[in-house]
């Protein structure tokens, strides 16, 4: 029964005469009514005029504009005890829901605190027309139930860390070293989920022998290393190519092979017929061994190829020839999402790479070359003859990103690259080539 109902009722049953009860029977009344802040009000209300008075003090003082009005209509008859019990009744009323709703608000908020961003009200049972209070069995994350001070961390990485784990029986987990979180926030960056269509990323340079085929292979291996998605790389280049040559695995078809089959090929199988497939799960698409072939592989050619490469993979690098004005080079740009030029560490090859980009500039290709990276690549061992801050400097005021890769002898020989074997600096210039490529992707796609 609704509080002021109860006082209604009780308030009409009471005789006006009706001497004051016992306070054994105030108790026992009390315990009839299922006490609480609004029966022991209700109760006194009825007992006499201090009651009816103390009644009038406490409404006048939550609500002082009632009682101003009731004295501006003059002359109008008092409120009886029973009104303003319900009056009183009414406002404990309000009151109390204000406070259950504080009340849940309070502990959905707490909900929201200890399982991190999920939003609790979203996934309630209540939004299936269920019970408020039941919870659906998807806000049972381990965040949220786990106790972390009984979750075992993970072994550290590092010298110092390792030691001090060792040392204390597991006891004491300092944590992973300086040097290696950011190597995982690097690899962090390299796995970076890529959404929407295939990227295309073109490698280029204007100069024969600086390298370009090298960082193809070093950009493609840190990619497929590091990613949960499919790399391909493409030896696009007219003359003979030498993509293939730098991985361990061969393939006796070609990229010629895969232009004529184009339309025969239905799923990811067919398509791994065509190409080799290193230790790092990057595959390679080799150039024909014939220059007389390759040279008639045109811009039409490459892109009946690419059309099929985006169907099966989420990354697609493209060693492009030395020919800028090449028809491959048009088509190669068309598709292209981000640029790599690479330059060696000489005078006349630095000047090349930057007459790359001027070229660029002036062919409609302003925003590729602006987010283009540079890799300066040294393929001589010792302290180059220029000046890698001058270099950092200059490309840097034209392009997006620079990046310096280090000499290593395993490069030099021209040999098949086996990514494990690399120098620790190597593979760390390639990890963070491909996590500039990423988060220029991500970026320009977010753009």
């Amino acid at each position: 029964m609704a509080a002021a109902e109860l006082a209604a009722e009780h308030a009409k049953t009471a005789p006006a005469t009706e001497p004051q009860d016992s306070p054994e029977e105030d108790e026992s009344e009390q315990d009839e009514i299922d006490g609480g802040p609004v029966e022991d009000e209700l109760d006194t209300a009825s007992d006499g005029p201090e009651a009816e008075t103390e009644i009038d003090a406490e409404v006048d003082a939550e609500h002082p504009a009632e009682a101003e009005q009731g004295a501006d209509e003059g002359g109008a008859p008092a409120p009886s005890a029973v009104d303003k019990a319900k009056s009183y009744a009414r406002i404990w009323a309000e009151e109390s829901a204000v406070a259950r709703g504080a009340s849940t608000d309070l502990e959905t908020t707490s909900t929201q605190q200890t399982t991190g961003a999920m939003t609790m009200t979203a996934r309630r049972l209540e939004d299936l027309g269920k019970n408020a209070e039941r919870e659906s069995s998807d806000l049972l994350t381990a965040d949220r139930v786990l106790n972390p001070h009984r979750t075992s961390r993970p072994v550290p990485e590092g010298a110092w860390s390792e030691f001090v784990y060792g040392l204390t029986g597991g006891r004491l987990n300092l944590g992973d070293s300086r040097k290696v979180r950011a190597r995982k926030a690097l690899e962090a960056r390299v796995a970076a989920p890529l959404s929407g269509e295939t990227r295309f990323v073109p490698v280029l340079s204007r100069k024969g022998g600086v390298g370009k085929t090298t960082v193809t292979t070093l950009l493609g291996m840190a990619l497929a290393d590091g990613r949960e998605d499919r790399v391909i790389a493409i030896d696009a280049n007219p003359d003979r190519g030498t993509l293939a040559d730098r991985i361990g695995k061969r393939t006796d078809k070609t990229v010629r092979d895969l232009v004529h089959k184009a339309g025969e090929i239905r799923g990811f199988n067919d398509i791994s017929s065509f190409v080799a497939r290193d230790e790092t799960r990057l595959d390679v698409l080799a150039s024909d061994p014939d220059p007389r072939i390759a040279e008639a592989f045109g811009e039409d050619d490459y892109r009946r190829v690419a059309d099929v490469a985006e169907h099966f993979y989420s990354l697609v690098l493209t060693d492009t020839g030395t020919g800028i004005i090449h028809s491959v080079m048009g088509a190669t740009l068309t598709h292209a999402d981000q640029l790599i030029i690479v330059t060696g560490l000489n005078l006349d090859e630095v000047r090349l790479a930057s007459e790359t980009i001027t070229w660029l500039e002036s062919n409609g290709y302003e925003e590729l070359a602006r987010n283009a990276i540079v890799v300066l690549n040294q393929q001589s061992e010792g302290t180059p003859m220029v000046r890698l801050s001058e270099l950092e400097t200059h490309f840097g005021s034209r392009v997006r990103s620079v990046v310096h890769l280090p000499y290593d002898r395993a490069l030099a020989t021209g040999a098949a690259i086996v990514y494990r074997e690399l120098q620790p600096a190597t593979r760390e210039a390639a990890r963070d080539l491909a996590a500039r490529v990423v988060d220029g992707l991500r970026e320009g796609r977010s753009a």
